[in-house]
């Protein structure tokens, strides 16, 4: 099995474990309180932390299988140099936007260090660690992606011969 997707597999086995703490968290709470008048404190902070780590996580693979959103009425009707030219501008402008993001995220964590959550007292970097991880993933899989598209591996890049 190839590593790209293992760690495919690995990414939706943290998922599937985020997505099952969700359940835990909040229909445990529920029963707690419809039953026994009480609830854990926790549910509600935890349940939100998980969702934002699910949100990133499942934001990646949807970026390494190209299934995010997006608007491609122009380029789709493009052949040859003419769409080697907006690949490469779209990636451009990806990166731009993931740059962006990494450095948002890494101030969010840096100021997360010190401040802590009102309930679990974990520090608030740990949920701004998701978008920080999430840009930098995706940021490799553009450059993966963009490699591929160089040497003519990816679906719709031109052969050395075209490019010459």
């Amino acid at each position: 099995m190839k590593l790209a997707q293992v760690l495919k597999h690995g990414i939706e086995a943290l998922l599937a474990l985020c997505l099952l703490g969700m359940v835990v968290c909040v229909f445990g709470n529920v029963l707690l309180r419809y039953f026994w008048g009480t609830g854990w404190v926790v549910s509600e902070e935890l349940s939100r932390l998980l969702f934002v780590w699910l949100v990133c996580l499942s934001a990646v693979l949807a970026f390494g299988e190209n299934k995010h959103l997006g608007f491609d009425l122009v380029t789709a009707r493009l052949k040859g140099p003419a769409a080697a030219v907006f690949r490469w501008l779209t990636r451009g402008l990806i990166a731009l936007a993931l740059y962006y993001l990494i450095d948002g995220s890494w101030s969010q964590v840096l100021v997360g260090l010190d401040s802590r959550s009102p309930v679990m007292n974990t520090p608030l970097a740990v949920g701004a660690a998701g978008t920080l991880v999430m840009g930098v993933c995706m940021a490799v899989l553009l450059v993966l992606q963009a490699w591929d598209d160089w040497r003519g591996n990816a679906p719709g890049s031109m052969t050395a011969g075209e490019r010459s």
